[in-house]
């Protein structure tokens, strides 16, 4: 499967197994989502758990939250993230403290899915990379996966989590790894070991991380898109780095990242939103905090600007392997 199949897949085993998940968002209905994400459901499900919404974001999410109160799973669409703004108030006043607030009385249990991230040329309102915000917020859960039997797995995890969950989609590998090389041709997902993905029921715990490759001289601490980026640059490098696969930004599995600085001494941090905080200032300063004496060299970033994301310069804002390689150079030279 492609990242595309395996979330639809997902969503299918869910809706399959418990009768309270409900999906909902702009055109995921009768045309099944925008990337088409969710064909074919409303027409398994019918009209009343699978529907279409207004564009109306705080909408959306409002609605979704009364859900989880009355007992239902909702998994809302948005349809991009750049659009998730106008439901924040939703998701950090009223999602985020609803089990606080009633001291465990009512709770949120939705998932709210929405494509992220550059690389498609989507320019500044179909490619920004908000997760940091979200991290911010307590009662909220991060999720991001990198390859398509994590996404099902983890979204499979999230639906069944009682707590309100964000989960960003890397829409630039929906259809296949990406390497940086934006010059080059694109791949798809055949083939690949990640994308053998079962059929059925299965679940990635939330809060812990994948090592994506294992290495000695390196830590590199990334997620989604950048996973795939990093790990073709330091193949080219021929670097000996461990890539750590973050899946979820909270809960961070703090204690594989621990394990893995301790053992190589050098880290580098790289993730496709704004630089200025950014989830990678939370990392190093994490990092600093729990392995300082067995750092040999800097903790280095490698991020997006802090602009709004060009159309026109995408390349030189993305975080390809130029810049990878000379954060590399630097860690290991120092």
């Amino acid at each position: 499967m492609n990242m595309i199949q395996a979330i639809n897949s997902a969503l299918d085993v869910m809706m399959d197994r418990d009768p309270d998940v409900v999906v909902m968002g702009e055109d995921v209905g009768f045309f099944g989502g925008v990337f088409r994400a969710t064909a074919g459901l409303q027409k398994k499900y019918g009209k009343n758990r699978v529907f279409d919404t207004p564009i109306t974001e705080c909408g959306i999410i409002g609605v979704a939250v009364g859900m989880g109160a009355y007992g239902l799973r909702p998994v809302p669409e948005i349809q991009f993230a750049d659009y998730i703004y106008p439901a924040l108030d939703q998701l950090v006043s009223e999602a985020a403290r609803l089990r606080y607030r009633s001291a465990g009385e009512f709770i949120a249990p939705m998932t709210v899915r929405s494509p992220f991230g550059g690389g498609i040329f989507g320019g500044q309102t179909h490619s920004q990379s908000p997760e940091g915000i979200f991290t911010h917020v307590s009662g909220i859960k991060t999720v991001i996966p990198a390859t398509p039997y994590d996404a099902k797995g983890l979204l499979i995890a999230a639906i069944e989590d009682n707590d309100p969950t964000i989960f960003f989609e890397p829409k630039r590998i929906y259809n296949g790894p990406f390497d940086g090389h934006y010059d080059r041709p694109s791949r798809n997902w055949g083939g690949h070991p990640d994308a053998q993905v079962p059929e059925g029921y299965y679940k990635i715990p939330l809060g812990k991380a994948r090592i994506a490759r294992a290495g000695e001289a390196l830590t590199i601490l990334c997620y989604g898109t950048m996973v795939h980026v990093v790990a073709s640059t330091v193949e080219e490098m021929g670097i000996d780095a461990e890539i750590i696969d973050l899946r979820t930004l909270v809960p961070l599995d703090i204690e594989a990242i621990e394990a893995s600085v301790k053992k190589t001494g050098h880290c580098l941090i790289v993730h496709e939103a704004t630089r200025t905080s950014g989830f990678g200032a939370e990392l190093s300063a994490l990092v600093q905090e729990r392995c300082f004496y067995h750092l040999e060299a800097p903790i280095e970033r490698v991020t997006g600007f802090d602009t709004p994301y060009p159309h026109s310069l995408e390349w030189a804002y993305f975080p390809g392997p130029i810049r990878i390689r000379d954060a590399i150079n630097k860690i290991m030279k120092d």
